[in-house]
C-alpha cells in the first residue's frame, strides 16, 4: 500500500502526518496497516498526538482516535496543534495535562469553546481544545488550555494571584489572573516571541508570559 501515513514519535508525543489528497477510507486503511506494524513500539504509554498534512473534522478525528485505541496500547492524553514540535513541548503538555486531569479537585473539558460559550470552574480546569474569540473560561484555580486561547480567560477568579494560565498559543481577548488584567497588546507581542507552549503568571502587578518548559524546570 502507498505510504499515505507517516509516524514520527518521541517519548511523549506521536506525530501523524497524513496525505491530503487520498480519500479518507483509503487513508484509514493505510493508517491501520501502519499502526499494526508499529504497535510493538507503543506498549502501555501515555502520549500527546499531533495531526498534520490534512484537516480532520470532528468525526474523522474520532475515527482516528478509535483506530489508535483498537490497534495500539497508546493512551492518548490530548491532541495538540503544530506549534509544539519538540520533545520538551510534548513532555510539558503531557505532564501538565495529567497532573491536572487526575487531581480530585480539578475539572476536565473536552472540546473547543466557540463564540458566546462560557465554562466556569470552582477549582482548576483543563480545556482539551481551543478557546475561540468570544468564548470565556473562568476558574478559581488554574486554567490549562491544550489549544489556542483567543477568547477570555480568568484564572484565580476568587482573588488568587498565584494562579496561572497555560496555552499552546496565547492571543487572548481578555486575560486576567486574580485582580490583575493583562494588556492585550503586550501579551500578544510576548506570545509571538515564544514558539512553544506558554504560561501566564503574575509578577508584581503585571502578568507576564514565559515558555512553559522553562517554568516547569524552575
Amino acid at each position: 500500500m502507498d505510504r499515505y501515513v507517516t509516524l514520527k514519535s518521541n517519548r511523549y508525543g506521536l506525530g501523524i502526518h497524513m496525505d491530503e489528497e487520498v480519500p479518507f477510507d483509503i487513508l484509514m486503511k493505510s493508517m491501520e496497516e501502519t499502526f499494526r506494524k508499529t504497535a510493538k513500539f507503543f506498549q502501555n504509554v501515555q502520549m500527546a498526538v499531533q495531526f498534520s498534512g490534512r484537516h480532520l473534522n470532528f468525526t474523522e478525528e474520532q475515527k482516528v482516535l478509535d483506530l489508535i485505541a483498537e490497534t495500539t496500547d497508546i493512551d492518548v492524553v490530548c491532541i495538540i496543534d503544530n506549534d509544539a514540535s519538540s520533545e520538551m513541548a510534548y513532555k510539558s503538555i503531557v505532564e501538565q495535562t495529567l497532573s491536572n486531569v487526575y487531581k480530585r479537585e480539578g475539572q476536565f473539558y473536552k472540546g473547543t469553546l466557540s463564540k458566546k460559550q462560557v465554562v466556569e470552574s470552582d477549582t482548576s480546569i483543563v480545556i482539551l481544545g481551543d478557546v475561540e474569540l468570544g468564548a470565556t473560561v473562568a476558574a478559581k484555580g488554574n486554567i490549562i488550555i491544550i489549544g489556542e486561547l483567543q477568547g477570555s480567560a480568568f484564572a484565580g477568579a476568587s482573588g488568587d494571584r498565584n494562579a496561572y494560565v497555560v496555552a499552546l498559543s496565547m492571543k487572548p481577548q481578555v486575560l486576567r489572573i486574580g485582580d490583575v488584567e493583562a494588556r492585550r497588546q503586550v501579551i500578544y507581542q510576548e506570545s509571538l516571541a515564544i514558539k512553544s507552549p506558554q504560561i501566564a503568571t503574575i509578577d508584581g502587578n503585571r502578568i507576564y508570559l514565559d515558555p512553559l518548559a522553562d517554568w516547569s524546570n524552575e
